[in-house]
């Protein structure tokens, strides 16, 4: 997980420099689309094609719809503003993703870990300081939205993982996200400027491997576990608006930064404890 992070962090650097040049349904497009070649050639090459094909449908399609909602309006987001400032509205995805393991998996969460989700998002009410911060109405919608969506997308995971394999559920992504963003796309078409080539290669091949990385990490751990890893991508974001735009973070954003980070960490710890608690009793 902490690998996808930092990959989908670099991913998303990409995404904000193409969203300069054309429109978020557009981008989200060529992040699906660009995905396709370096998920399915390395399939191939080992001859495990049968290992791309869906079983479970319908959550698929479902994934796919999720996955233009989430990337165009992140796209959105992150275009009108810093990454650390997206991520700073993002970084309740993982406390959203604990909350909702419990009704729609069926995992366990401690009355103490809903008392850190709790402190986790008023950490994010804080960076958001209302009347005090710099972020648009509309970006803060759009940011709002694509917290929802991938929430629900990475329950998904959970249940596709006992059906699908990760191939399968890998290009499913990418091959509805690029069907659905790009026929949403159509009206809105920006000519391709092929120097922007290195972005497009990039974003292709970021995409691809850290989608596969993070299904595997919702593969092999619940939810509540694996979700709160995604706060690491705050310091990834602070390094590349520093690197690439020259911007860095305000105090309070830090502030609420480090109240979320602790808030996961302690899910993390306590979900641990219990396991080994669990484990002694047997």
């Amino acid at each position: 997980m902490v690998t996808a992070v930092a990959l989908f962090s670099l991913m998303d650097a990409q995404l904000k420099l193409l969203s300069e040049h054309y429109p978020p349904l557009q981008v989200a497009f060529l992040r699906g689309l660009l995905s396709v070649p370096f998920v399915v050639l390395p399939v191939l090459v080992r001859g495990h094609a049968a290992r791309l094909r869906p079983v479970n449908v319908g959550l698929h399609l479902l994934r796919g719809v999720l996955a233009v909602a989430m990337l165009t309006s992140f796209v959105y987001a992150v275009r009108e503003t810093s990454i650390t400032a997206t991520y700073s509205i993002f970084m309740c995805a993982p406390l959203v993703v604990a909350a909702l393991s419990v009704p729609m998996l069926g995992e366990k969460v401690a009355r103490a870990q809903w008392a850190a989700i709790a402190v986790g998002l008023a950490g994010v009410l804080l960076m958001l300081r209302p009347g005090g911060s710099r972020w648009g109405m509309a970006g803060s919608l759009a940011a709002g939205i694509a917290v929802a969506t991938y929430a629900v997308s990475v329950i998904t995971l959970r249940r596709l993982a006992q059906t699908d394999t990760t191939e399968s559920m890998v290009f499913s992504f990418a091959v509805l996200l690029s069907i659905g963003a790009g026929v949403l796309a159509v009206p809105g078409w920006t000519a391709l400027d092929w120097s922007d080539w290195p972005l497009f290669v990039g974003v292709g091949f970021t995409g691809a491997i850290a989608q596969g990385f993070i299904t595997n990490a919702f593969r092999h751990a619940p939810a509540a576990v694996v979700a709160p890893f995604e706060y690491t991508a705050l310091v990834w974001g602070v390094i590349l608006d520093w690197a690439v735009w020259h911007v860095l973070p305000g105090g309070v954003t830090l502030a609420g930064g480090s109240i979320v980070i602790a808030a996961g960490l302690y899910i993390i710890h306590r979900e641990r404890t219990q396991r080994r608690k669990q484990g002694t009793e047997k």
